[in-house]
């Protein structure tokens, strides 16, 4: 018999990335004024987003105890923590009106979170077509922004 504790799992990644003890990488994310410094997991962030391990990978901790520090300038320190609770936890809590979600949906594709892009893509085409045409006009723009949406998805409209 196997079962699976997803929820308390969720919950222990998410403290552990609010502790500030066990760390082992900082992460420089936005631009001046607003740069933000994160505390993160190395072993995280290579398993969940496939461009964090390209650039972790050249720039592992040092022999002499030096913390690996990363700068992401194209993200907002807002936007990231967003991306932060998705990788550690599994968690998104965002309104398609908010004016992130395309932020997100952006730094998601940038970092190579092909899950949470699929997710965000499929939402906003399933449930608000409106909101797309609203701000896009036609799918057609839209699919030329983003052309990581598949035509599958576009169909929709």
């Amino acid at each position: 018999m196997s079962t699976q504790f997803f929820s308390k799992l969720s919950q222990n990644y998410v403290e552990l990335l609010k502790d500030d003890e066990y760390y082992d990488i900082t992460i420089e994310v936005g631009e001046d004024p607003n740069v933000k410094i994160f505390r993160a997991h190395m072993n995280i962030l290579c398993y969940r987003s496939p461009y964090l391990r390209r650039i972790l990978a050249s720039n592992k901790k040092n022999n002499d105890n030096i913390l690996a520090h990363v700068k992401l300038q194209k993200i907002s320190p807002e936007i990231f923590q967003i991306i932060l609770e998705y990788i550690y936890g599994g968690i998104l809590s965002l309104n398609v009106d908010d004016t992130n979600f395309l932020k997100i949906l952006a730094a998601a594709d940038n970092l190579h979170l092909q899950e949470l892009v699929d997710y965000l893509q499929k939402y906003l085409i399933e449930n608000n077509s409106d909101w797309i045409e609203q701000h896009f006009g036609t799918s057609r723009i839209l699919y030329k922004f983003y052309g990581s949406i598949t035509r599958k998805n576009i169909q929709f409209f």
